[in-house]
């Protein structure tokens, strides 16, 4: 009897450190598994800060004698982008050898003009000759200058299907279009690196707000803009 009982609970005993080792092995798989797998839209689609080169290509026809109304009005709108603190080059490309070279090199100068008025450094302009087709007619002048702009990848990637969510995941696309969103709205892509300088503090402001705090007033402009009658 003695045997028997020994034998059953070394049994058992060696049965359990088994079962013990198999929940441990598979807690283990299952932490670097879904440990490795990013679910995280900020993740997928981060926001990274590159150089763009922002261009326009504005057609001059062979007949025009300078910077038309609506060229200086599309000109116009197009160097509103331009960031005059970082002043990068602003380059203007004029079609050498078409029909309408003469009249593009006379569009040019005015363009050159406008962009000096629009508050670009004249030593900051450069205007260079590109060689354009014989036969056209309307070989466009461009303008363009690089610039920091906050992006992330395209979106529409759609590799699996929505349907397959055995891994409870976000699909591949999710979060795309918020974060292009959110990088097309950030005027200072240098704001994504680090905080700027705090301004300069109101002291007569934050006097009287302290004052109002520790008499436990509550301020005339709070009560105007409350619902609550206090």
């Amino acid at each position: 009897m003695c045997d028997t009982a020994f034998q059953a609970k070394t049994t058992l005993t060696l049965l359990a450190a088994a079962a013990t080792a198999l929940l441990a092995g598979c807690a283990n798989r299952d932490s670097v598994t879904v440990g490795s797998i990013p679910d995280d839209y900020r993740t997928n689609h981060p926001i990274v800060i590159s150089q763009k080169e922002e261009k326009i290509d504005l057609p001059v026809g062979a007949g025009d004698r300078g910077m038309t109304r609506d060229q200086r009005a599309t000109l116009a709108g197009f160097l509103d982008r331009y960031d005059r603190s970082a002043a990068p080059l602003l380059t203007i490309a004029v079609p050498s050898g078409s029909v309408n070279e003469v009249a593009a090199q006379t569009a040019a100068r005015d363009f050159a003009r406008l962009a000096a008025a629009s508050g670009v450094s004249s030593k900051r302009i450069v205007t260079v000759a590109y060689q354009a087709m014989p036969t056209e007619t309307a070989a466009p002048v461009r303008v363009s200058f690089s610039s920091m702009r906050a992006r992330t990848d395209k979106c529409g990637r759609w590799p699996d299907d929505l349907l397959n969510t055995a891994d409870n995941k976000h699909y591949a696309n999710f979060g795309c279009s918020y974060q292009n969103n959110l990088a097309a709205q950030i005027a200072n892509p240098a704001d994504l690196v680090g905080p700027r300088k705090p301004s300069e503090i109101d002291a007569e402001n934050r006097s009287w707000v302290i004052d109002v705090y520790r008499k436990r007033e509550i301020s005339g402009e709070f009560r105007s803009d409350s619902e609550v009658n206090y």
